[in-house]
């Protein structure tokens, strides 16, 4: 157990720096006379060596172990963080930013396959409440830092200093992450079959169920994304509600995504994460049409709003917990890094692709996209629970 909680630890510090640079902008902006267009390069930069270590992860873990690579990754990513606080150049923090979304996806990947593996759907959902505790720590972290009138440098150096103290745990005990912990009768009930990480994986991109996985994972994450991204602009300058209620319902938005982890989290393992699944599909379906539909009161759509991030929240986590009995115990690494990186891919396109569509046809349009978006995914995990699952029902029926 004391692994499971240093791996959630792991997941609250993969959050803090996530959040942080938009809080940084304006001044980070001003030290280096960059335009306002600029932010989307770190943003770009970060999501494509994320990306790129995702999709590598799998072998990663075979080669150098589990616990070897949590060391590595996570001393990265505080190499990177420290970075931001000293660069001198815009460039660098680039270059920075590089190194620090290779290690995360790494990060990201190994922690999502420890826990499907050895723990099942409950702790897989607070695994991922709790980065959303560390999404919000770090600009929370940042911003008291900047109102102590300390240079945004200060902010980076004192996250760097937490990531530091991670990166040594991870090495202390970087040994002990490869057996897993011996499955108890609860775990042994939800949890994938056991196999070694060290086998020589097959060809995974050669099996269906991978790519069906990989492409609800990308539009998952367009989802989520897309509607937190764009809820303040649409309710701000398309619905007519003035800037603090609009910004504390996007706020809420993101805090019913994490109650709905940890709530969730209490009842997956009864429920079953498949069903529960579907019906998180069904119910974010809802809401997210009623977020969509014009005309009605703004306090009304972000009821929408509020009820589509409260039904996502088992979404990634319960996809993530069944890729072990899905995909077995070889594959399994492999299909979780590539899930990532999809999962990355999908956080920049569909949010851009919204925006696009915004432009074009007026910002009433985007939480129409955003439901359309909804619309697909509940589809796409209905003919995944279809080709794969096998009964009508969505039980489980355990694949090699």
């Amino acid at each position: 157990m004391a692994l499971l909680a240093l791996a959630y630890v792991g997941f609250v510090s993969l959050g803090l720096p996530d959040a942080v640079l938009g809080v940084v902008w304006p001044s980070l902006r001003d030290v280096f006379s960059l335009p306002q267009a600029a932010l989307g390069a770190p943003l770009a930069v970060s999501a494509t060596s994320y990306f790129v270590s995702g999709m590598l992860a799998g072998t990663l873990m075979r080669r150098a172990g589990l616990g070897v690579l949590l060391a590595g990754s996570t001393a990265l990513v505080t190499l990177a963080v420290a970075g931001f606080s000293l660069t001198p150049s815009f460039a660098l923090f680039l270059a920075a930013g590089c190194v620090g979304g290779f290690g995360s996806g790494a990060i990201d990947a190994a922690l999502n396959a420890y826990v499907a593996r050895n723990f099942g759907a409950r702790h897989m959902t607070w695994l991922h409440a709790a980065y959303s505790v560390g999404a919000a720590l770090g600009p929370a972290i940042m911003t008291a830092v900047l109102a102590r009138g300390a240079p945004w440098r200060t902010g980076y150096a004192v996250l760097a200093g937490i990531l530091g103290v991670l990166a040594v745990c991870f090495t202390v005990t970087r040994r002990s992450w490869e057996g897993g912990p011996s499955a108890t009768e609860e775990t042994r009930t939800t949890a994938a079959p056991t196999g070694p990480l060290t086998e020589a994986p097959p060809h995974v991109l050669r099996r269906g169920r991978v790519w069906l996985q990989m492409a609800i994972f990308f539009v998952y994450t367009g989802v989520e994304v897309g509607a937190g991204q764009w809820a303040f602009t649409v309710f701000t300058e398309a619905r007519g509600v003035d800037a603090t209620r609009a910004g504390a319902w996007v706020s809420l938005y993101w805090a019913s995504l994490m109650a709905g982890r940890i709530v969730l989290g209490f009842i997956v393992e009864r429920v079953g994460p498949v069903l529960l699944v579907r019906l998180a599909t069904g119910l974010a379906v809802l809401g997210a049409a009623v977020f969509a539909v014009p005309g009605l009161p703004p306090a009304l759509g972000f009821a929408g709003l509020a009820v589509l991030g409260f039904a996502l929240a088992p979404i990634y986590p319960g996809l993530m917990a069944e890729t072990p009995r899905r995909m077995g115990p070889v594959h399994a690494p492999h299909a979780v890094g590539f899930q990532v990186s999809c999962a990355t891919a999908g956080c920049a396109a569909l949010p851009s692709l919204g925006g696009f569509v915004g432009q074009r046809m007026g910002l009433g349009t985007i939480p129409v996209f955003v439901a359309g978006c909804m619309l697909v995914l509940a589809l796409l995990h209905e003919t995944l629970v279809a080709t794969v699952d096998g009964p009508a029902r969505g039980e489980p029926r355990m694949v090699a």
